[in-house]
């Protein structure tokens, strides 16, 4: 892991909208792909738990972008997410590029061109640090539970399943 002096665009953005906040952590490129939990917390040294995923959805009522942040650890629970928002659809890429400025695989939690329901799963919240994707699949930042909260005004639901039973995690 390094923390780059030249960053490709798109973290760049991030690195700008963080310092904009106040947050002094920097944006780390990972000399690896981050595009799953799994690469990233590879990458940092850290557990998968601690990675912070961003999937994105599609609520049917209204084409409104719905951002689970959640556990690397653990898979969402679509009909969780269904029954906090309302029935769900799949979020192609050009969906989630529209609505959030990133690629599927270094979706960032913040700094959407548009609006977006923000959920954030109650498992993040026992952890002193998380790291959330920065824009580019190579890309991440450290943040606090509470400063994930603060910064995309998100709502913390319990959407997480057991990893238990043989069920992989995205």
């Amino acid at each position: 892991m390094a923390v780059a002096s030249r960053l490709p665009d798109s973290a760049q953005r991030v690195a700008d909208l963080l310092r904009t906040l106040g947050h002094r952590q920097p944006v780390v490129a990972l000399s690896a792909s981050g595009r799953t939990s799994a690469e990233a917390a590879a990458g940092l040294g850290c557990s998968v738990a601690e990675i912070a995923k961003s999937i994105v959805f599609r609520r049917l009522a209204d084409d409104m972008a719905v951002m689970v942040v959640a556990s690397g650890a653990y898979r969402v629970d679509e009909g969780r997410v269904a029954a906090v928002v309302g029935p769900l659809g799949k979020a192609g890429a050009a969906f989630v590029r529209e609505h959030t400025g990133y690629a599927i695989g270094g979706v960032c939690p913040l700094g959407h061109p548009r609006p977006t329901i923000v959920l954030v799963d109650r498992l993040l919240l026992g952890f002193d640090r998380i790291w959330a994707a920065a824009g580019h699949p190579h890309c991440v930042f450290s943040l606090s539970p509470q400063e994930l909260l603060a910064m995309t005004g998100g709502q913390v639901v319990d959407v997480a399943q057991s990893p238990a039973g043989g069920q992989s995690t995205d």
